[in-house]
C-alpha cells in the first residue's frame, strides 16, 4: 500500500473549472478599456468581427458582435490603433481568454488621419475623384434637395440665403450628421432623392453640415456615403464643415462649397442681378436694332432707287389703254363667232342623208372584202402545202426510203466511218422499215464513199449527220 494519504478535495471536471474561471474573470474584469493595434481583422458571414488587439509584448483576442459592428463609425482595418471598451471573458472551447468589445474608436486624430489618407488613395485609384465624372450644375434649378439635420443652424442658413438670392422650392431630407447612424442616413437621403420622379425630383442636391472635429465629420468619410455621392445622377454640392475642413465627399461631389451658405450661393444666382443683366441686355438690343435700322436707311438712300410711283406710271398707262379697247375687241370677236356658227348650222334631214350614205359605203366595202379574204386564205394554204412537201422531201426518213441507213454503236452514237464501226462491240442499223443489230466480223478497210450523196436531215433526238 502507498504511504501517501488520500486527498479529501473533490475533483473538478474540465467544464466546471472553465465555467468557474469564466465567472471569476467576467466578474473582476466586467469593464475594461484597452488601447492597442488591430491585427488579423475578420468579419464573419454572421456579421461578427474577430480581431486581435496587440502591442509589442502581448496579444488579446477580441470579439465584437454584429450589432456593435454595424454601429462603428469607421471600418476596422489591420494596423489601425484603436481604443476598445468591453469586458474580459473565457472561450472554454480553446482554453483562452478574450475580450468582448462593446465599442471601439480610433486612438486619436492621428489614427483617423492615417485611415482617411489610406481610404482616399483607395477611392482615388478606383477613379471616383476623376474630373471626367463631374456633372455640370444647372444654372437655375427649380427644386433643390438638401440632406442635413432639420433642426440645426445649417438648414436655416441655407434657406435664408436661397430666399435672399432666388427663391426656389427646397426639399429637406432629414438625416443625422454625426454619430454611428449618420452615414447610413446620409446615404439613404442621397439615394432617396435620386429615386424620386416627376416634379418633386430635385435638380441639384446639397449635402451639408456645420464645422466640427475629425471625429464629428467622420460619417462624410465613410465609403457608403462617398459611393452614393459618386453614383448620384443628380448634380451634388458638398458643404461639410468650415472652409478648412476637408472630407472624402468633397472630392467626389460635383462642386464643393466652403460653407453651407456658400452652397446656397453656388446653387442659385442672384435674382436682382439677373433682372439687371436682362434689362441691360434689352437696352443694348434696342440700341443695336436702332443703329442697324439707321444704317439700312442710309444705304437705301445712297442707292438712289427710283420712286415706286415712277415704276408704276407706264404700267398704269398700258392698263388704261387696254381697258378702253377691250369692249370693242370683245364685240368684234362675238360677231365673228356668230357668223361662223350660222355657217355651221346642220339640219336633221341633211344629217339623216349623211348617215344613209355612210351605211351604203360600209356595205360596199363588206361585199368587196369577202372575196379578197378568201383569195388570201387560199394563197396561204397553197404556200403551207408546198412548204410541207419540201420538208418531207428533205427529211431523213425519205433518205432512208431511198436505200440509205443510219449506223450507231452500242452507246447510241452515230458511226460516220469504217474505223469506229470495226472496233465497236455491236452496231445498230436503222432502215426505213425497222432496226437491226449487227456484230462486226473481222477488220476491214474503209469502203470508198459514193460519188454523190443526197442531202440528209438529222434524225430527231440525235446529234451528227447522216452518211
Amino acid at each position: 500500500m502507498s504511504d501517501t494519504p488520500a486527498s479529501n478535495d473533490p475533483a473538478l471536471s474540465v467544464s466546471d473549472l472553465a465555467a468557474s474561471l469564466k465567472r471569476t474573470i467576467e466578474t473582476n474584469y466586467d469593464h475594461v478599456v484597452v488601447r492597442g493595434e488591430l491585427g488579423r481583422v475578420t468579419i464573419a458571414r454572421s456579421g461578427h468581427m474577430y480581431c486581435d488587439l496587440k502591442d509589442d509584448k502581448a496579444v488579446l483576442n477580441t470579439v465584437m458582435w454584429k450589432g456593435q459592428v454595424d454601429r462603428l463609425p469607421f471600418r476596422p482595418e489591420e494596423g489601425l490603433e484603436v481604443i476598445a471598451t468591453g469586458k474580459l471573458s473565457i472561450y472554454a472551447g480553446r482554453s483562452n481568454y478574450q475580450m468582448i468589445a462593446a465599442s471601439m474608436r480610433p486612438a486619436g486624430a492621428g489614427a483617423l488621419m492615417a485611415l482617411l489618407e489610406e481610404r482616399k488613395k483607395k477611392l482615388a485609384a478606383e477613379g471616383l475623384f476623376a474630373a471626367e465624372h463631374k456633372k455640370q450644375l444647372p444654372f437655375l434649378p427649380r427644386t433643390i434637395g438638401v440632406v442635413t439635420s432639420p433642426t440645426g443652424a445649417v438648414i436655416r442658413d441655407i434657406l435664408h440665403r436661397i430666399r435672399d438670392r432666388f427663391p426656389v422650392r427646397v426639399i429637406v431630407w432629414p438625416a443625422l450628421v454625426q454619430g454611428d447612424s449618420a452615414a447610413a442616413q446620409i446615404t439613404a437621403g442621397i439615394k432617396g432623392f435620386n429615386a424620386m420622379t416627376g416634379e418633386d425630383r430635385p435638380d441639384v442636391l446639397i449635402v451639408a453640415r456645420g464645422g466640427g472635429s475629425i471625429e464629428d465629420l467622420w460619417p462624410f468619410n465613410e465609403e457608403i456615403v462617398v459611393r452614393a455621392a459618386f453614383e448620384s445622377e443628380i448634380p451634388l454640392i458638398s458643404a461639410v464643415g468650415h472652409e478648412t475642413d476637408t472630407t472624402l465627399i468633397d472630392y467626389v461631389s460635383d462642386a464643393r462649397a466652403p460653407t453651407p451658405t456658400g452652397a446656397a450661393e453656388i446653387a442659385v444666382p442672384v435674382r436682382q442681378e439677373l433682372l439687371l443683366q436682362t434689362g441691360e441686355a434689352g437696352e443694348r438690343l434696342k440700341r443695336a436694332l436702332s443703329r442697324r435700322t439707321g444704317q439700312a436707311k442710309d444705304k437705301l438712300s445712297a442707292a438712289r432707287l427710283p420712286r415706286p410711283e415712277t415704276l408704276l406710271q407706264t404700267k398704269r398707262q398700258r392698263l388704261d389703254y387696254a381697258a378702253a379697247t377691250l369692249p370693242r375687241a370683245a364685240l368684234a370677236l362675238t360677231q365673228k363667232a356668230r357668223v361662223r356658227l350660222s355657217r355651221l348650222t346642220i339640219s336633221p334631214a341633211s344629217l339623216r342623208s349623211e348617215i344613209r350614205t355612210s351605211k351604203q359605203r360600209l356595205r360596199d366595202v363588206a361585199v368587196r372584202a369577202r372575196p379578197a379574204l378568201n383569195r388570201l386564205m387560199q394563197q396561204r394554204e397553197t404556200a403551207l402545202a408546198s412548204q410541207g412537201k419540201l420538208l418531207e422531201t428533205l427529211s431523213y426518213q425519205s433518205t432512208l426510203k431511198r436505200g440509205y441507213a443510219l449506223v450507231r454503236d452500242d452507246a447510241g452514237k452515230l458511226v460516220r466511218s469504217a474505223g469506229p464501226a470495226a472496233s465497236a462491240a455491236s452496231l445498230k442499223i436503222s432502215f426505213a422499215d425497222g432496226d437491226i443489230t449487227a456484230v462486226p466480223g473481222g477488220s476491214s478497210g474503209p469502203s470508198p464513199a459514193p460519188a454523190s450523196k443526197p442531202a440528209r436531215a438529222k434524225p430527231k433526238g440525235q446529234q451528227g449527220s447522216l452518211f
